[in-house]
């Protein structure tokens, strides 16, 4: 039979949140049911609900940096049991046969692949997401959580954790190599912690110093003002790796000048409006500007398994949600900056009136 949780739901773009129920389909032979300890709130999350991209589906049940428990499992279930602790990011469901699946890479699944919101699976049905008391996925979907590392400061690691990792492993951040982070919130802050667990010697780079002590906590041995003219100049041909979290109009020209030959820089952020660059700053130096998009669900695995062995999780607050205006307020709070460096919701609090 289908399973009725409680779930914090958004009817229409710029609506506050209610508190209400849904249903959750039955178990397939390769689902588990997972009651949802934490969900993190993602900056995606917001642009969705509010149809800033278009295309939002309501009712909606946005979420996908969920943290539990497995609370039943399908008949063919074999990789996960109930009790374990997993996690669910931004997919939950790819074909499976294509060259993207086959080679661990389902988020480019040519079918494509189904996100874990306000995504039309292939089942003809909507999904819904982790602002929830209860989840159901395959276990294809799902990944373990390791048992040293906290379920509230693992759930933004499905999303801010892999987005930040996968470029860095890809693009060689590690020891010798000057990494350079472009914006300490949300994303940025991971990105430090982990180019420093990687062993690249970390710049942050913000428009002001009002987090540069926060920098050198996260693991930054050094900060740059963007602001600051001289500071940019004395910058200049610094980075073997850029990685952009922020989701502004960049001046990419100035960016690419802090480049040294042969750098990159890797865009995770996602502004509404298009980059400008004049070719000959690529073609002078062999600089790469390019993106990257979360990652596989191995690769996934194999980050929280990263994070787990070097100590490292978000850093949080914990929002009770028993009050469904709260999380309305909180993502003024994201909006706005205001918040060091992800809110993650309480789900055992979602209580509809």
């Amino acid at each position: 039979m289908p399973h009725t949780t409680n779930v914090l739901q958004v009817t229409s773009a710029g609506a506050p949140f209610i508190a209400t129920t849904i249903e959750r389909r039955d178990l397939r032979d390769d689902d588990i049911l997972i009651d949802v300890a934490y969900a993190g709130i993602c900056h995606s999350d917001i642009h969705t609900a509010r149809d800033e991209w278009g295309a939002a589906h309501y009712p909606i049940v946005v979420g996908h940096e969920i943290a539990g428990t497995v609370a039943a499992v399908g008949d063919a279930v074999t990789r996960h049991k109930v009790g374990d602790r997993v996690g669910v990011g931004c997919l939950v469901d790819s074909c499976g046969e294509c060259e993207s699946c086959k080679d661990g890479q389902e988020q480019f699944c040519t079918k494509p692949s189904v996100g874990t919101y306000n995504s039309k699976g292939y089942d003809g049905e909507w999904t819904d997401g982790g602002y929830a008391q209860q989840f159901v996925v395959s276990e294809r979907f799902a990944v373990r959580i390791p048992d040293e590392m906290a379920l509230d400061v693992a759930a933004p690691l499905l999303c801010a954790g892999i987005t930040t990792y996968s470029p860095l492993k890809r693009w060689g951040a590690g020891p010798g190599k000057q990494v350079a982070v472009v914006g300490v919130g949300g994303l940025g802050h991971m990105g430090v912690k982990i180019a420093h667990a990687m062993g690249a010697e970390v710049t942050t780079l913000s428009r002001s110093d009002a987090k540069a002590d926060d920098a050198l906590e996260l693991g930054a041995t050094r900060h740059v003002a963007t602001s600051d003219a001289a500071a940019m100049k004395g910058a200049k041909r610094s980075f073997d790796i850029i990685l952009n979290t922020v989701s502004a109009d960049l001046d990419m020209e100035a960016y690419l000048r802090l480049l040294k030959p042969n750098g990159v820089m890797v865009n995770v952020g996602l502004p509404m409006e298009n980059y400008s660059v004049f070719p000959f700053s690529l073609i002078g130096g062999n600089k790469v500007l390019t993106g990257s998009q979360i990652g596989g669900i191995a690769e996934t695995q194999e980050m929280l398994d990263f994070c787990a062995e070097h100590g490292l999780g978000a850093t949080i607050e914990v929002l009770d949600a028993s009050d469904p205006s709260a999380v309305d307020q909180a993502w003024e709070r994201v909006v706005a900056g205001d918040v060091r460096y992800r809110v993650v919701i309480d789900t055992s609090t979602i209580s509809p009136a």
